[in-house]
């Protein structure tokens, strides 16, 4: 019933993506001031906001590990962030490409392209620490609190424009009631991109998840050999 759902998930995610493909690349004008390079941001923002879920629901796993050393939930910890970083890898190779046809150069030390960065950096990190450990419950607890500190770097990159005002540009968003600064056609073609990048990452996850206990069980079974040994 798992895979039947995945299988949905998949093919609703890559009907919309064909869809926005042809609606952004066919349908929308180009920018007035950026052209057609603009086209990127209907990528590049909505793999930050799935990201940035990604994140979240790896904090909330993350959490749960902690209180209730449960082992699925740091296996969902770990399947999240890894799609995470995925998403965020996107956003960064997007961003650049932007800024390279806009700003002149592949990359400027900008607050929210630093921090952004330095986030995708710190969730590697707690990757690499979950090799590091060999032991299944000091592995998981261990990257539980690296993962749960990490937060704290997804939601500086979040408020860097506001706080720090460099050269990445402000809020394009209508938020709050408020009208934001681009074309409303384009702002909703954002929002349905991320309906289909969220719906991707879930099946990402969902995938994971399955080779995490796949593997899981190997490493009991190659721990119970040992032990007889």
């Amino acid at each position: 019933m798992r895979q039947k759902w995945i299988y949905v998930l998949l093919g609703l995610a890559a009907v919309l993506l064909i869809r926005n493909l042809y609606v952004i690349l066919y349908v929308l004008p180009d920018e007035k001031e950026q052209g057609p390079i603009y086209r990127v941001i209907f990528f590049h923002l909505p793999a930050f906001f799935t990201a940035g879920l990604c994140y979240m629901a790896a904090l909330l796993a993350s959490l749960h590990t902690l209180l209730r050393q449960s082992s699925r939930a740091d296996a969902l910890a770990v399947a999240a962030t890894e799609v995470g970083l995925a998403f965020a890898a996107v956003n960064l190779i997007t961003g650049m490409i932007w800024a390279r046809i806009i700003w002149g150069i592949w990359w400027t030390w900008d607050a929210r392209l630093t921090w952004a960065l330095i986030c995708w950096l710190i969730y590697a990190g707690y990757l690499m620490l979950r090799h590091a450990i060999e032991d299944p419950t000091q592995r998981a607890r261990h990257s539980a609190v690296l993962n749960v500190f990490a937060f704290a770097a997804v939601i500086i990159t979040w408020k860097a424009i506001e706080w720090w005002r460099t050269q990445h540009p402000g809020p394009v968003l209508s938020i709050r009631g408020a009208r934001g600064a681009m074309d409303p056609a384009m702002e909703s073609m954002i929002y349905q991109n991320w309906l289909a990048l969220l719906l991707l990452g879930a099946v990402l996850v969902a995938l994971r998840l399955d080779q995490e206990r796949v593997q899981r069980e190997v490493e009991a079974l190659r721990r119970q050999a040992h032990a007889k040994a």
